[in-house]
């Protein structure tokens, strides 16, 4: 399907990690789309291993179930997507597209998992009222940005105007120390976020 697609060519296809980390060397792809979990062998480490060895492409984890934990770490440590096989085979296309972009491709089902981890390990971004660091609708315009909303969709399901909710984008960027959405969503899903709002409200 891929090797059919208007701009697309399938480079190598490898069965193993060891088998793909030998071919890195002589390949030129772009992305590589990465069995989240193959045996015993973790993305995770693929992606370190990946690195060390000079590769500077990009990584969209390919997933039948994604753990919270392993996701988080994975985003971490440069990966840009994970692509649920319960997705429909064209929208991996829109995936890839989005990936080779420079943006992030994160399934609704794998962000619901990490929002929910977050705010259980930082309840403190749903008690603003007693904290500070979020108010309601950062919080709001913040789920928006992990939902893949644009701003002006963001803006219509708050009552806001686009310019409204720009506003508060460029001060959640400025409270998590970030400037494009992207990395914001990769702070939020790597569960950083709540740290880093944290030390942003101690220096203010």
């Amino acid at each position: 399907m891929l090797a059919a697609e208007v701009g697309f060519s399938v480079v190598s296809e490898c069965a193993s990690f060891a088998e793909a980390l030998e071919l890195l060397g002589s390949s030129n792809a772009d992305i590589i789309l990465l069995e989240f979990e193959l045996g015993s062998e973790r993305a995770s480490d693929f992606i370190v291993a990946a690195r060390h060895a000079g590769y500077a492409g990009r990584f969209l984890l390919i997933a039948g179930t994604a753990e919270p934990r392993s996701a988080a770490v994975a985003l971490k440590l440069g990966a840009s997507g994970i692509f649920m096989k319960s997705d429909a085979p064209e929208r991996l296309v829109r995936a890839i597209r989005i990936v080779a972009s420079g943006e992030l491709w994160v399934d609704s089902k794998v962000i619901q998992m990490l929002a929910e981890q977050l705010v259980d390990r930082y309840p403190q971004i749903e008690d603003t009222a007693v904290t500070g660091i979020l108010d309601e609708r950062e919080r709001s315009v913040l789920m928006g940005i992990l939902s893949g909303l644009t701003n002006k969709k963001i803006g219509a399901s708050m009552g806001l105007s686009e310019s409204s909710v720009k506003n508060i984008v460029q001060r959640l960027f400025g409270r998590a120390g970030v400037k494009t959405r992207s990395q914001l969503v990769r702070v939020a899903l790597e569960g950083s976020l709540g740290s880093g709002l944290r030390q942003q409200a101690a220096r203010q």
